[in-house]
């Protein structure tokens, strides 16, 4: 809790009142035009919610391995799969549909999508054998996969790099100057 509430012009007022600050050359200025003043709200912020939230919590629920997948990646055009699937829900209620036939459909549109880019991804990997290639990497991995691919070099930096190597030394000898001297912890 501060003892000066308010904006920066009742706060600066406050200090160069109290002769702790000397009079800013803005100070008149902000006076004669004070800046604009918003209602706060009354304590609690309202979560911001779609309409096609509810439908991306069920997704989650039957597809719990999706939550994998980024809600935002700036380098991509296409949103993620449970916001597709909940906008499609939405665009097949307000066609007509029941909602349980929305998401049935939806669900439906979801599984034969992932299915057809393992077959191209399949289909991608029977050329590069008849051409004598490597075969590419697939270009539609799990989100776990992908997460690991990440992170896989930071993992093996741990093994190779010097400054670790120092540190892992270090210890190795503590524990050996503590076994030695005695004074491990060793309960007693």
């Amino acid at each position: 809790m501060s003892f000066m509430k308010g904006d920066l012009l009742t706060k600066t007022r406050k200090l160069v009142n109290g002769l702790a600050k000397p009079q800013p050359v803005w100070l008149k200025a902000m006076e004669q035009a004070p800046t604009a003043t918003f209602p706060r709200p009354d304590g609690k912020l309202k979560a911001i919610s779609l309409p096609e939230d509810v439908y991306i919590k069920k997704f989650f629920q039957k597809y719990p391995v999706a939550k994998g997948h980024d809600a935002i990646k700036i380098s991509a055009y296409d949103p993620p799969p449970a916001r597709l699937f909940g906008l499609r829900v939405l665009e097949l209620k307000e066609q007509g549909v029941t909602e349980e036939e929305a998401m049935a459909v939806a669900d439906m549109e979801y599984r034969k999508e992932k299915k057809e880019k393992k077959k191209a991804y399949a289909r991608l990997k029977q050329i590069a054998r008849l051409q004598g290639k490597k075969p590419p990497p697939n270009p539609y991995p799990s989100a776990i996969k992908e997460r690991q691919a990440l992170e896989r070099k930071f993992v093996r930096e741990r093994f190779s790099s010097p400054e670790i190597w120092k540190i892992v030394e270090k210890i190795k000898e503590e524990r050996r100057a503590e076994r030695f001297n005695g004074t491990g912890s060793g309960g007693f």
